[in-house]
């Protein structure tokens, strides 16, 4: 077999690892200039300077820190879609509140304002739209609904950096707060890392201290101080979510080259596109009009035709050297989600149809063409063979 081909590899440079070594040789490796200096650069990308970036060690932490700022607690509801990852859901448990499970766009894979307005009760507090692969949620309608009922939108935007939306960057819609993640197979990485971007002070104020510990100045600030800065309060029970130098340095430059790599994704996906397009399979929804899709995955669907089950069809290609994935197992399948709220696949039927047939085809800035015409040649086969 020839040299295996990953799902997902991290592109870095020299430029990210100079930067990394800079700050092991400063001597401050946790949050402190780096950190500042790459939530400025974050704002500064977005274009829109009436925004706040506050920099976390994880979309995860961002989504609790946002949800948390909002005033979600106990009795509380917060609507998700059923698919996506645990994360989306898991952190509405951490404040005691409940998610109420809702399905999704069988072309898009994204929920719905529909789906979004049926889940409505009075306890409705937050919905939390994901942005699935890097194609943007209908938000327009969504926010809309969501500001006459009184309730808090949080963009779950782990995919869609950079996603337009009519026009619009990710990140800088009407919605209360956008989530950002920069895991390791993300279209820029910090190796683990996330930005919570909101235009709302109060919110912005509040999860900068709740990422650290509730402590109400930054680590940075007192020790960075030239007068004597040792005096400081603690004002919440807070987390310990902040991000460190050594990852923001990873990040400086990761952004900087973040329109090349999106460039890179789009040329991928449309090589895919054209490649596989006369086989049993459903190609990736498309944007519309002046939108823009991430390619933050490459999701495919087999066809009711096809001569190959989907978990057959991951098993031949991995024995054919590529790596391939499935995105997502709904949440309504997985046994926590499942029993704690009798969750049943009858009631997400799109969600359940789209799970059956999807598998991720690798996409990443480091593949070359043949790595491309490798996947390529791997599907085929596998369709050819049967």
């Amino acid at each position: 077999m020839s040299e295996f081909l990953p799902f997902a590899l991290p592109e870095i440079g020299e430029d990210e690892i100079s930067e990394v070594i800079d700050s092991l040789k400063s001597g401050w490796i946790t949050t402190g200039p780096k950190v500042k200096r790459f939530e400025q650069d974050f704002t500064e990308f977005l274009g829109d300077f009436s925004l706040y970036s506050i920099a976390v060690n994880s979309a995860t932490s961002g989504l609790h820190l946002a949800l948390e700022a909002v005033g979600i607690g106990p009795e509380d509801e917060v609507i998700v879609p059923t698919y996506t990852f645990t994360a989306t859901a898991e952190i509405v448990r951490y404040l005691g509140a409940t998610p109420v499970f809702v399905d999704v766009d069988p072309e898009t894979f994204n929920m719905t304002c529909d789906s979004f307005e049926k889940a409505i009760t009075s306890r409705t507090k937050a919905v939390i739209p994901v942005h699935f692969a890097g194609l943007a949620c209908d938000m327009d309608p969504i926010i809309t609904l969501a500001k006459i009922r009184g309730i808090k939108v949080i963009e779950d935007a782990a995919h869609a950096l950079p996603t337009y939306y009519k026009g619009k960057l990710v990140g800088t819609l009407a919605s209360d707060v956008t989530v950002f993640s920069f895991y390791a197979n993300k279209t820029m990485t910090t190796g683990e890392g996330g930005m919570v971007v909101t235009s709302n002070p109060e919110i912005a104020k509040r999860c900068r201290v709740m990422r650290l510990h509730g402590i109400s100045r930054d680590v940075f600030d007192r020790y960075a101080s030239k007068k004597p800065a040792w005096s400081y309060e603690v004002v919440a029970p807070g987390y310990k979510y902040n991000m460190p130098d050594i990852s923001a340095a990873i990040g400086i430059h990761q952004l900087k080259k973040l329109n090349v790599f999106h460039i890179k994704r789009q040329a991928m996906a449309e090589f895919y596109n054209e490649a596989l397009k006369d086989l049993p399979i459903i190609l990736p929804a498309l944007p519309l009009g002046n939108s823009s899709h991430a390619w933050h995955l490459y999701p495919i669907r087999l066809k009711s035709n096809a001569n190959v089950s989907r978990d057959v069809f991951i098993e031949k290609m991995y024995e054919l050297g590529v790596g391939c994935s499935v995105h997502f197992i709904p949440l309504h399948l997985h046994p926590y989600w499942r029993e704690f709220y009798a969750l049943r696949p009858t009631m997400f039927p799109i969600a359940q149809n789209i799970f059956e047939s999807e598998v991720t085809l690798p996409l990443y800035t480091k593949m070359t063409n043949d790595d491309l015409e490798k996947v390529v040649s791997c599907v085929r086969k596998v369709f050819s063979n049967g």
